[in-house]
C-alpha cells in the first residue's frame, strides 16, 4: 500500500474539527461520561467500548415533551428501573437525580415540543462480551425532533400487513433493551410491503407486537383485548389505553378490557383493531393484511380511548412534568 493511501493520525482537537456539521435535528445531549450537557450536534457521541454500542448491553426509554411538559415520565423511570433489575445493571443515580437530568437537558434543547431517548448502558470497557469488564454504568439523554404526532384529532386510520420476523423470547420480549435488530427489520419490512405497520405472531400464531408499538382489537361484542404482557413489552401507552378502557367498561360502553391470546380470526374479524405507541398515541387500524377492518373506517372505542389520552395531555394533568 503506497503512503498516499494512508490515513492521517489527528489529535483531539482535528478530530472535532473534522466532525460533519450536518442538521440532524438533536437538540440536546447528557452524557454521564462527561456529567454535562451540549447543544452541540457534532460531537453527540458514545464510546466506541460502551457495552450499548457493540454488544447492545443497554435499555432505553422514549417519551415526548408536550407544550413544555413531559408527559408519563414516572412510569417510563419506573419501566426503566425494571428493565435495569433485569439484566442486572445499576442505576447510575436515583430515579428523581435522573428525572432532573432529564428536565434540564429538554430545557437546554430549547424545543416544547420534542422526543426523549434516555439510554442507559452497562457501560464502558473491552471490546469483549464480558459484562463484568465494564467500569460502570453510563446515562444517556438525547432530545431531538417529533414528527407525525398528532394529539389534537384522531387518526383517520392505518394499514398494518404480518410480520416473518420472528417474535422475542422470553425476558427478550419483555425487557426494553438496546439490542433492537429485529424492531428494525420490522420497520423494513413495512416499507417494503407499503405498508405502515407489520406486527409479529407467536408460536401459536396468536398476536404479539409491532417494530415499536403495541395492537389491541375490539370486537363486535364490545369486547377490548390486547396481546398478554409475557410475550411483548409492555407499552405504557397501551396500558393507559387499557385503564381507559377498565373505565369504558365500567361505563357499560365495553363488555370486557382485558390481556388475552388473541388469533388471527379474531382480529379479522374485529370491529376496531387499534395501534398504541408513544408517537401514534391511540391510532385505528382500518386495513390489516390487506383487508379492511369493519367498515374501513376508525371507529368509536377507538374515538374514546383517544380522547381520554388526549385529556392526559392538557397542562392541568397531573401526568405531566412541567420543564419550560
Amino acid at each position: 500500500m503506497s503512503d498516499s493511501s494512508a490515513k492521517p493520525l489527528v489529535t483531539a482537537a482535528e478530530w472535532v474539527s473534522r466532525l460533519p456539521r450536518r442538521d440532524k435535528k438533536l437538540y440536546a445531549m447528557y452524557s454521564s461520561v462527561t456529567d454535562c450537557i451540549v447543544t452541540d450536534q457534532s460531537v453527540m457521541a458514545v464510546p466506541v467500548d460502551d457495552h450499548m454500542v457493540h454488544r447492545g448491553d443497554g435499555v432505553f426509554e422514549s417519551f415526548k415533551c408536550i407544550d413544555g411538559s413531559l408527559y408519563n415520565l414516572e412510569d417510563h423511570l419506573s419501566r426503566l428501573e425494571r428493565s435495569c433489575a433485569a439484566l442486572g445493571i445499576e442505576l447510575p443515580v436515583s430515579l428523581e437525580e435522573m428525572g432532573r437530568i432529564i428536565v434540564q437537558t429538554v430545557r437546554a434543547g430549547g424545543k416544547p415540543n420534542a422526543l426523549v431517548r434516555l439510554l442507559l448502558s452497562r457501560g464502558q470497557g473491552t471490546m469483549g462480551v464480558n459484562p463484568y469488564a465494564c467500569f460502570g454504568p453510563e446515562l444517556y439523554i438525547v432530545v431531538y425532533e417529533m414528527t407525525d404526532t398528532k394529539i389534537d384529532r384522531l387518526p383517520e386510520g392505518v394499514s398494518v400487513g404480518l410480520s416473518k420476523v420472528p417474535i422475542k423470547p422470553g425476558i427478550f420480549a419483555q425487557v426494553k433493551t438496546c439490542n433492537y435488530l429485529p424492531n428494525v427489520l420490522m420497520k423494513k419490512e413495512a416499507v417494503d410491503m407499503g405498508v405502515d405497520f407489520t406486527v409479529s405472531l407467536d408460536e401459536q400464531r396468536f398476536l404479539a407486537e409491532g417494530a415499536t408499538e403495541n395492537i389491541g382489537i375490539v370486537t363486535r361484542g364490545k369486547e377490548l383485548f390486547m396481546p398478554p404482557p409475557e410475550r411483548v413489552l409492555a407499552g405504557t401507552t397501551a396500558k393507559r389505553a387499557m385503564e381507559f378502557a377498565k373505565q369504558l367498561k365500567a361505563e357499560r360502553v365495553l363488555t370486557t378490557a382485558e390481556f388475552r391470546p388473541i388469533n388471527l380470526g379474531a382480529v379479522r374479524s374485529a370491529a376496531e383493531v387499534h395501534i398504541y405507541g408513544t408517537t401514534p398515541n391511540v391510532t385505528p387500524v382500518t386495513t390489516f393484511d390487506g383487508k379492511p377492518v369493519g367498515d374501513g373506517k376508525p371507529g368509536p372505542i377507538a374515538q374514546r380511548l383517544f380522547d381520554m389520552l388526549k385529556e392526559e395531555m392538557i397542562p392541568e394533568s397531573t401526568r405531566l412534568t412541567q420543564v419550560f
